[in-house]
C-alpha cells in the first residue's frame, strides 16, 4: 500500500486530505505550517507531523495545496531532494503551466513523476469531495493516483505535462468573468431598485444558474464575504492567465476586465475576501449597497 502525504492544509487542502482520510481509511501523514491546521487534521483522523521533510522522505505519493509559486517550486524540489525514485508528487496548487514544464522535467531526471493536477469548486466542494480535478502528466502516474483523486472529487486525464494547469486556467477564466458578471448585474440591480431575492429566484433555474451562481448569488445579497475562494488566489490564475497569453501571442480583453475589478480588490484592502465581495467594485462605481448583511438564507425546501 502507497504511504500518502499532504502539504498545505488550509481552507480548501484541510477537507480535500481530510476526504483522503476517510476514503482510505490509512494513516496519511498532513503538514501545514498553521499548528491549528494540524491538529484540525488530527481531530480528522490524520498524522499530522511538523515538519514537512518528514512526508519527503517517507511518503511514496505527495500531495500539496500550496499557496504561490516560491513554495510550490521550493516543496517540489525538496521532494525530488529527500525522496526516491518512484515517487509520484501531486501539484493540487493553481501553478503557472512554464514553472510546472519545468519542474516536470527535474522530477524526471530524478526518476520521479510529477502530476499537475489543480481542482476547482471551492471550499464547498472541497468539503463535500466534489472537486473538479483536471490532472496532466504521465498516464501511468495518473492511472496510479486516480484512486486517491477520486476522495476528492472527479479526476480527468487532461494529457501531458502542464495540461491540467492549462485546463484550469481556461476554467478560472471563464469563472472570472463569470463572477465579475454577476457582481455587475446584481449592483445594477440594486441601483434599479429591485429585490435581490427575487432576482434570484426568478433566474436561477434559467441559462444562468447553476452552482457557482447557487453558491456566490447568496453571498452578494447576505454581504457575507467569508471566504471560501478568495480573489487573492484567483489573481493569480488571472494573472497566470495573462502571462501564458503572452507567450501565445494573444489578447483577452475579457481577462483584462477581470484583472481590472481584481486589482482594485487589491489596491482597496478586499483581496483576501470571497470572490463575492467583488461587488464591491461595483458598489463604488455605481454608488450603491448591493444586499443586506440582515438577510436570511432560504430554506433547503425553497431551494429545491
Amino acid at each position: 500500500m502507497k504511504k500518502i502525504g499532504f502539504l498545505g492544509m488550509g481552507v480548501m487542502g484541510l477537507p480535500m486530505a481530510s476526504n483522503i482520510v476517510k476514503g482510505t481509511g490509512q494513516s496519511i501523514l498532513g503538514f501545514d505550517v498553521a499548528e491549528a491546521q494540524r491538529e484540525a487534521f488530527r481531530q480528522a483522523g490524520g498524522t499530522p507531523v511538523d515538519d514537512p521533510v518528514k512526508i519527503y522522505k517517507t511518503c511514496d505519493v505527495i500531495l500539496q495545496m500550496l499557496p504561490t509559486h516560491a513554495i510550490i517550486i521550493n516543496s517540489v524540489e525538496q521532494a525530488i531532494r529527500y525522496g526516491k525514485a518512484g515517487n509520484i508528487i501531486v501539484d493540487l496548487s493553481s501553478t503557472a503551466p512554464d514553472i510546472i514544464q519545468d519542474l516536470y522535467e527535474k522530477t524526471a531526471a530524478a526518476g520521479m513523476y510529477l502530476l499537475d493536477s489543480p481542482v476547482s469548486g471551492g471550499n464547498p466542494m472541497a468539503i463535500e469531495g466534489t472537486l473538479a480535478i483536471m490532472t496532466g502528466g504521465d498516464r501511468d502516474a495518473f492511472d496510479a493516483v486516480e484512486p486517491i483523486l477520486k476522495y476528492m472529487g472527479h479526476p480527468v486525464y487532461t494529457g501531458g505535462a502542464a495540461s491540467g494547469d492549462i485546463t484550469k486556467l481556461v476554467n478560472n477564466l471563464a469563472a472570472g468573468a463569470m463572477l465579475v458578471a454577476y457582481c455587475e448585474a446584481y449592483a445594477f440591480a440594486a441601483k434599479a431598485g429591485i429585490d435581490l431575492q427575487t432576482t434570484f429566484d426568478a433566474t436561477r433555474c434559467g441559462f444562468v444558474g447553476g452552482p457557482l451562481y447557487d453558491n456566490k448569488i447568496p453571498m452578494i445579497i447576505r454581504r457575507d464575504y467569508t471566504p471560501g475562494a478568495r480573489v487573492a488566489v484567483h489573481r493569480k490564475d488571472i494573472l497566470n492567465v495573462k502571462h501564458y497569453a503572452h507567450k501565445l501571442g494573444v489578447d483577452l480583453p475579457m481577462g483584462d476586465v477581470v484583472l481590472q475589478v481584481m486589482d482594485w480588490m487589491n489596491d482597496n484592502g478586499h483581496i483576501d475576501e470571497d470572490q463575492a465581495a467583488m461587488v464591491k467594485y461595483y458598489e463604488d462605481k455605481m454608488d450603491v449597497t448591493v444586499g443586506s448583511n440582515t438577510w436570511e438564507s432560504p430554506s433547503p425546501a425553497r431551494l429545491q
